[in-house]
């Protein structure tokens, strides 16, 4: 079954409105070098993750200068996963694997799918992503799918697929792709930074049915 994540959580209400729709995991964007309305500091992204209901992943989302500064975040915020932005090497992301308390995720540029083979054995999920000239994700860009059906097919990690995915795309994507999960922000939002709910409903339901599961 492909699991769906909800990222770019700001508030209570679109946190309970994805759990309510069925995510099994949530996202929170903290110390990005980018300007998104959907970062958060430190203290509110652990707020939001100590109020996660069990058995929902709570994701912190970040694009570190070092991996001493990756593992200070995740340690104050305390999540079950962190998904690590940036060019950041191989053999960092296993100390950082060795620092930290969670899982970890990688991102790969879709434009770059080769760079999947350098983290494969460092991370335990790789999210593919249309990320723009900093390395960051939440473009709303769509990408080849097939280059990401492709590149699953050839890494040992679970794959994720991400990049301007909507209620409208994502089943298509699923049946294309048939990642691990699903990841999307901007395709689920009312304005920047707010989740329309009917939408996130709309894309989880989407996405699950596309496996056969009705969410």
């Amino acid at each position: 079954m492909t699991r769906v994540k909800i990222c770019g959580i700001t508030s209570e209400a679109d946190a309970a409105a994805a759990v309510d729709a069925g995510a099994d995991a949530l996202g929170f964007i903290v110390d990005v070098p980018v300007d998104t309305p959907r970062e958060l500091d430190p203290e509110r992204a652990a707020d939001l993750v100590a109020d996660t209901p069990p058995f929902v992943t709570t994701v912190l989302v970040t694009m570190p200068d070092t991996p001493a500064d990756a593992a200070d975040l995740a340690d104050r915020v305390r999540p079950d996963v962190l998904q690590v932005h940036g060019d950041i090497s191989a053999a960092d992301l296993n100390v950082l694997a060795d620092g930290v308390d969670a899982k970890l995720v990688k991102t790969v540029d879709a434009d770059s799918p080769e760079d999947a083979a350098r983290y494969d054995a460092a991370a335990d999920a790789l999210l593919v992503d249309s990320t723009d000239a900093s390395g960051a994700g939440g473009t709303g860009r769509t990408h080849d799918w097939t280059v990401t059906r492709d590149l699953a097919a050839r890494v040992d990690s679970p794959v994720v697929l991400a990049g301007g995915l909507t209620p409208d795309n994502v089943a298509e994507a699923v049946e294309t792709v048939r990642p691990f999960a699903v990841d999307v922000a901007s395709g689920v939002e009312a304005s920047g930074g707010v989740k329309d709910h009917t939408a996130v409903e709309a894309f989880v339901a989407a996405a699950k049915n596309a496996d056969g599961v009705v969410a």
